[in-house]
């Protein structure tokens, strides 16, 4: 069973909350941090760019260093406040599009990630771990939740949309045209009704941010071993996640580009994609599939739609069902040469709002030969494959929401 408790958020004043939150940091463009650097002396980029002030690129033990010292500050300059009781918070967000997500911010259980009661459906990578293990370990917080899903429950819809009724604490629209809503939580009663609602939940599943989740729990088990007095209670037992239902969930496919044809011909490549796939040409139609094992394809000017032979592949399990593992089974591994989806520079990514066009531009610039289109991976897939112990493949889902960092802030 699920445990999911309250804490004491560390979180910006009700005035300065829509100038701290910021997007994650890979997420800007260079120029963009410059901008806001610049521009905006309460973004929570100055603390995870700690540099700045002095105008120099820090890394490693000496940036997590600095970082700490920045964060230090914001809380010395009254910026940041610290709730006094445990508390949960109820967060909303209305994207550009249109989309609303609803769910509560909260502690997870780094004990559940371990006996897989919370669930992955992705592999990480062991150097990213070990670098931010040491970055949580110096700085000393969380600002950036780990995404968890749960089936959807009534009660906690009740509880969510009683809240919700009242003003919201924070309601500020982002440059990036979402609109921010939260809502502490710290009446006991709504905390234990939460808290009891979470222990009867068999499992949750990781959306978004496996690396930060199991980097927050070997963070766990190297401060136990390292603590004579531990108890099980300590704040570094936990990580901070918004958990929202499963039907909130919104997830995009990530397309596929590739910079060569592996030394083959359009034509040699063509007749080798016919042994696996029915192929049709599709001209100048912009080509999305509609099924599941169907792919779009753009070559040198034109879209293709492919269709899977059902003859030549078979299926076992859930991962051998998922697309993202079908195009690298059959396509990008065999034929293009790319056995590290991982590394391999020549294959690069691009998510699904940024659509086919973005895909044919890519190619028309002569960046890449040949970019590949699929429908996105379903809730339903991604459970079953954790459900199974399997790993997708990298970049195989892009998930909303997305959540600002340095709106709470979880203090180890």
């Amino acid at each position: 069973m699920a445990k999911i408790i309250p804490f004491k958020a560390v979180r910006p004043t009700r005035d300065k909350v829509s100038l701290i939150a910021a997007r994650s940091y890979d997420s800007y463009r260079p120029e963009q941090v410059e901008a806001r650097l610049r521009d905006n002396p309460f973004s929570f980029l100055h603390i995870v760019n700690p540099g700045y002030k002095y105008q120099q690129v820090t890394s490693g033990a000496q940036r997590y260093k600095l970082v700490r010292n920045r964060y230090q500050e914001f809380k010395e300059d009254e910026y940041f406040i610290k709730d006094t009781a445990p508390s949960f918070y109820i967060y909303k967000i209305v994207n550009r599009d249109g989309l609303e997500f609803n769910g509560i911010v909260a502690a997870a259980s780094a004990q559940d990630y371990e006996d897989d009661v919370i669930k992955k459906h992705e592999d990480t990578l062991e150097y990213k771990e070990t670098i931010f293990v040491e970055y949580l370990k110096t700085v000393g917080f969380n600002a950036e939740p780990v995404l968890l899903t749960y089936p959807d429950n009534k009660d906690l819809d009740s509880i969510i949309a009683k809240i919700m009724e009242t003003r919201a604490e924070y309601e500020f629209t982002t440059t990036y045209r979402d609109t921010h809503y939260m809502w502490p939580v710290a009446n006991v009663e709504l905390v234990t009704q939460i808290t009891s609602i979470f222990a009867e939940i068999k499992t949750l599943y990781i959306a978004d941010g496996h690396h930060r989740s199991s980097s927050s729990y070997l963070l766990a088990k190297k401060s136990e071993a390292e603590n004579d007095k531990h108890n099980g209670t300590e704040s570094y037992n936990f990580f901070m996640s918004y958990l929202i239902p499963e039907s909130d969930l919104k997830i995009y496919e990530f397309n596929r580009l590739i910079k060569d044809l592996n030394g083959l011909k359009k034509d040699e490549f063509l007749i080798k994609l016919d042994e696996i796939f029915r192929i049709e040409n599709r001209g100048h139609e912009y080509y999305k599939p509609s099924k599941k094992h169907h792919f779009s394809m753009y070559l040198d000017g034109d879209f293709y739609s492919l269709y899977l032979r059902k003859d030549y592949y078979t299926i076992n399990n859930a991962l051998d069902a998922l697309d993202t593992h079908i195009l690298y089974a059959t396509i990008l591994k065999p034929i293009l040469g790319i056995e590290d989806v991982r590394n391999d520079t020549r294959l690069e990514y691009s998510h699904g709002k940024n659509d086919l066009a973005f895909l044919k531009s890519a190619v028309d610039k002569g960046e890449f030969a040949v970019g590949f289109g699929m429908l996105p991976v379903t809730t339903s897939e991604m459970k079953q494959i954790a459900d199974e112990g399997l790993k997708m493949p990298p970049k195989s889902t892009y998930i909303e929401p997305k959540l600002r960092s340095g709106v709470t802030i979880y203090e180890f």
